[in-house]
């Protein structure tokens, strides 16, 4: 293959875009890989088409590995598929819908679950055509809120899905075991730095979740580390140790304190520890903010629903509650911060003095995170203005409806496995691989005949991998202060040509490299613009291609200069040994 700049459809930038925000948004428009059309739409030039096709060839080839066959479904889905899933309503404003002239309803598709298991089902009737594996790579369609960082979280987005279909649960672990171990090849083969972590299923659904995540400071997942074992996950589903839960019977009756002007959790520790404990019958104490039992009313609501429904949260008083990991846990559930007028609903509830001991009482849906384990006594609000109560106990004096990891997590919170501290890193979510189960075959009747001749319903397992995302995850990655610096795999060439001055020998030498190289199966992007070698060196490094050969006033030495892009390794060669020399980087990767 060999791409000649002069009629290459490119037009690199030297200054940055306006609304550029992170690395890869910024370079990869200045390098002409991409152009925005609108906040989230892009479209893809020629060297950004030649990477996203090395990406997805990797893809297939892994696939192909493990024995999954493509197909290709529609991006325009009927309303009435996504309406049996219950998946319309569900992923509320998040769909693109649309009308037809004729009055009926569709979507973008945003995923297919719904379409690969009616495929299957209109196929399959045996338990002979299974385990069975498909996948398809895919223009999705989501409506952010908020499109940002260039084509790492656009409205549009090219993604690979695929589906397995087993009879059994053994079946289901062994595929989800080789999509994950086919993902581990994947992101090695393309140049990553990545980590697998827990993660949520969310609007999903289904058991096992996990994700592959590729750390940088760019990335809007943040997920945690231990610092001795290998747990890590992201911070929407990840467990932290919580102590020992204790005996309520050993806890203090509780008592009602007056605690005028103490609406926040620092004035009423403030006021705790200005009481004189022994005139009220109990032993000196001593308090801080972890020792107050903070409620947080939030409201839900499912996306179908018209009415919102009041939630109220528990956590550690020097806690705040994380409401993107909570809304992960709980998704499709709508999760926002109540107002005035919700809590004015409820009179029962005194801002600045809410407790749980009332929540059953008011019919209040209550949960607390893990940390406010049972047994335990806290100092939390008396439900009357001006008071609180101190040594209310979870199991003696109120009863939560469940628990939840609600608490933002903390660099130096303990690892749920050995104990050891953790660290929050952020990253961006490259795959995903989930256990569906038999949410959809139920919902659809994706059954087969058994071989005792009942029907058994088939499992599901679910994976993604964004493509596009993939793309600019390795640009955030492997980016230096001048520019893109490819993997070779991904790269749009193997090697950069660039002559230099105005010598007609340079160009014809250059020319007859080119073509020797291509002639062996190298890729080439010749550089042959009349342009400045200035220019041309900056494009060069701009662009990314791992290898860079510059045919200039060497050759009167009967050298040229050979560079790493990653490197940064400069050397003189024979001119004579040009050839075998890329040769050469080239198959070392």
């Amino acid at each position: 293959m060999l791409l000649r700049m002069s009629t290459l459809f490119l037009r690199t930038l030297r200054d940055d875009p306006a609304d550029a925000e992170v690395p890869s948004h910024r370079l990869l428009v200045r390098a002409g890989y991409v152009r925005r059309v609108a906040p989230g739409i892009y479209s893809w030039l020629p060297l950004g088409i030649a990477v996203l096709r090395n990406v997805e060839n990797v893809v297939r080839e892994e696939m192909a590995s493990i024995g999954s066959q493509e197909v290709h479904f529609p991006a325009l889905i009927p309303r009435e598929i996504f309406e049996v899933s219950g998946r319309w309503d569900d992923y509320g404003d998040s769909l693109f819908r649309l009308v037809d002239r004729k009055g009926s309803d569709y979507l973008l598709g945003p995923t297919h679950e719904e379409l690969f298991t009616l495929l299957v089902k209109g196929e399959y009737s045996s338990y002979k055509d299974y385990p069975l594996s498909l996948y398809q790579i895919q223009t999705k369609y989501r409506d952010e809120a908020r499109p940002r960082a260039g084509v790492l979280r656009g409205r549009e987005f090219i993604m690979k899905d695929s589906y397995s279909f087993d009879l059994t649960d053994e079946g289901l672990q062994q595929a989800y075991q080789n999509h994950r171990d086919a993902y581990e090849r994947i992101f090695t083969r393309l140049g990553f730095d990545y980590r697998i972590v827990f993660a949520v299923s969310g609007a999903m659904g289904g058991s096992a979740s996990e994700e592959f995540l590729a750390p940088t400071p760019s990335g809007e997942d943040t997920f945690v580390q231990c610092t001795n074992c290998d747990y890590a996950a992201n911070t929407e589903a990840v467990d932290i140790a919580k102590p020992p839960a204790q005996e309520p019977l050993e806890q203090p009756a509780s008592l009602v304190l007056d605690t005028p002007d103490t609406p926040t959790i620092a004035t009423l520790v403030d006021r705790l520890n200005s009481l004189d404990w022994a005139s009220l019958g109990v032993p000196a104490q001593r308090f801080g903010p972890a020792d107050t039992l903070k409620n947080v009313v939030l409201k839900t609501r499912r996306p179908s629903a018209d009415k919102w429904e009041l939630l109220v949260v528990g956590v550690p008083g020097d806690r705040e509650v994380d409401l993107k990991r909570l809304r992960g846990q709980l998704e499709p559930i709508e999760v926002e911060q109540a107002a005035a007028d919700d809590l004015a609903a409820v009179p029962g509830l005194v801002k600045g003095y809410i407790g749980p001991q009332v929540m059953s009482e008011l019919k209040v849906r209550y949960l607390v995170d893990p940390l406010v384990v049972a047994g335990s006594a806290w100092v939390t609000g008396a439900n009357e203005a001006d008071k609180h109560a101190a040594f209310v106990v979870r199991g003696r004096d109120f009863t939560p409806d469940g628990e939840v990891g609600a608490v933002e997590i903390r660099d130096g919170d303990r690892c749920v496995r050995c104990g050891s501290p953790l660290r929050i890193a952020r990253g961006i979510e490259l795959g995903h691989v989930f256990q569906l189960g038999r949410k959809y075959a139920e919902t659809f009747g994706l059954t087969a005949l058994g071989p005792e001749g009942k029907p058994v319903t088939i499992t599901m397992g679910s994976y993604g991998v964004g493509i596009t995302r993939a793309v600019a995850a390795l640009a955030e990655q492997t980016h230096d202060e001048v520019g893109l610096v490819w993997p070779r795999v991904v790269a749009p060439a193997d090697v950069q040509v660039v002559p230099t001055g105005k010598d007609a020998a340079a160009v014809a030498e250059a020319e007859r490299i080119a073509a020797e190289l291509v002639a062996s199966g190298v890729r080439v992007l010749l550089d042959d613009r009349k342009a400045s070698p200035g220019v041309k060196f900056k494009d060069a490094e701009l662009l990314g291609v791992p290898t860079i050969l510059i045919v200039g006033r060497g050759l009167e030495n009967g050298v040229v200069e050979l560079r790493d892009r990653k490197s940064g390794e400069r050397r003189e060669i024979p001119v004579a040994d040009a050839v075998t020399e890329v040769q050469a980087a080239v198959s070392l990767g």
